[in-house]
């Protein structure tokens, strides 16, 4: 499955950064990191994240949620959204 992970960075994003820098992603194996986007701010990130037991994502998180706030939310590809859609056009 593949997961839009909105962070919300709890204030200073600093700490987050270093950590990163220091840590790395701290993504157990199994989950795959495959883009991100940060907002001009630097408050807001926006990953896209795959696995395929969802346990891997709680487990990543949990490593970062002293300093990141998550919001989760599971997403399909364009093509297979549209290849799901197709028999009811």
């Amino acid at each position: 499955m593949t997961y839009m992970v909105l962070e919300h960075f709890r204030g200073d994003p600093v700490p987050v950064y270093r950590r990163f820098r220091d840590r790395g992603r701290l993504a157990p194996e199994g989950l795959r990191y495959l883009g991100s986007w940060v907002t001009p701010d630097l408050q807001r990130c926006y990953q896209v994240m795959e696995c395929d037991d969802p346990r891997l994502l709680e487990e990543w998180m949990a490593n970062w949620s002293d300093l990141v706030d998550f919001e989760v939310i599971p997403v399909l590809s364009s093509a297979d959204a549209a290849a799901s859609i197709a028999p009811r056009l």
